[in-house]
């Protein structure tokens, strides 16, 4: 059946997205927090000094990261368990939403964007087929 095929495919291509977006947030949270990237705001050369360029505290930027970190487990949890998925999703759009607009608000580049957006619209994409594939079993 083709429509069954492209709920396969939906299904798939939502958890490829899941694994890319928990394991980007978990890698620059965890593994790169204190590595000089392109990506970083300003001229920030650790996370610590990216959120000191948009005037953040120390203490905050633990808390985001505590955040996205939980956020990213709690969407890898849903791919067996998906009650999870939207209120983890939904964070993570905001917060992504908020990368974006700090980003903009410091006159970075665009090469600097491109992380956030393109999390940003993969975790959209993801709350996308999610809706559409609960739709769909309805």
């Amino acid at each position: 059946n083709l429509l069954l095929t492209f709920l396969l495919f939906m299904k798939n291509i939502k958890s490829i997205l899941i694994l890319l977006v928990s394991f980007t947030i978990i890698n620059v949270w965890l593994f790169r927090f204190n590595d000089e990237t392109i990506f970083r705001g300003g001229d920030a050369l650790n996370m610590l000094e990216e959120f000191s360029v948009y005037g953040f505290s120390e203490t905050f930027t633990y808390l985001i990261g505590f955040i996205k970190v939980s956020c990213a487990i709690f969407l890898l949890i849903s791919i067996y368990y998906n009650k999870l998925l939207l209120p983890a999703a939904y964070v993570i759009i905001a917060l992504m939403s908020g990368a974006v607009f700090m980003h903009f608000y410091a006159s970075d580049e665009m090469i600097k964007f491109l992380p956030a957006i393109l999390v940003l619209i993969s975790t959209i994409v993801i709350v996308f087929l999610n809706n559409k594939l609960i739709s769909n079993e309805k």
